[in-house]
């Protein structure tokens, strides 16, 4: 059997999740030699290989139309799709802008800042509209897996990659589950 296909991508987020991933540390060696990384913020390919992957993983919320795009591309061609993360899972911290409407926030990020001199709100057509709220990923397409925690540590990465390999669905429980600081 050839190796497994993983594309990642990191939407609306601090890109925490995806330094847990490189937390995996050494057993990122043992991990390449059973999947190929297509596409991912680390390899900076942006876009999951048309021919599609066997897991695709996102990471953040979705926050704006470019975000919801590539949600939906990474659904279309991923069999197994998995949602890393708070952000990704229930929108975390990102949701906080739910609060108030788009133009507000950018108001305030772009004009009323303490920091800001003769600001106003940019406008060009590179620019990626906000949505009317952000979104967890299953907001906008199924989910297969959830992996929470801000950001999920690298062992939970490692078990559900790790359970994937062996063509189990994963179980986030017990030590799974575990939050905290200490890795475990």
């Amino acid at each position: 059997m050839g190796k497994i296909k993983v594309a990642t991508q990191w939407l609306e987020s601090c890109a925490g999740c995806h330094m847990s991933f490189l937390d995996i540390d050494e057993r990122i060696v043992e991990l390449l030699k059973h999947i190929e990384l297509t596409s991912s913020p680390i390899t900076d390919l942006k876009h999951p290989p048309k021919e599609g992957v066997d897991v695709g993983i996102l990471s953040g919320g979705i926050g704006n139309e470019d975000e919801e795009a590539e949600a939906k591309e990474m659904r279309e061609h991923s069999k197994i799709l998995i949602a890393l993360g708070d952000c990704a899972v229930t929108g975390g911290i990102c949701t906080m802008r739910n609060f108030f409407d788009t133009t507000e926030v950018l108001t305030r990020g772009y004009i009323e800042t303490e920091s800001t001199v003769d600001g106003e709100i940019p406008q060009h057509e590179d620019l990626t509209p906000l949505l009317d709220k952000v979104k967890a990923v299953d907001e906008v397409v199924s989910v297969d897996v959830y992996v929470p925690g801000c950001p999920p540590t690298a062992d939970a990465i490692w078990y559900v990659l790790s359970e994937l390999l062996e063509g189990r669905k994963p179980k986030m429980e017990g030590k799974a589950l575990k939050y905290g600081m200490d890795g475990g």
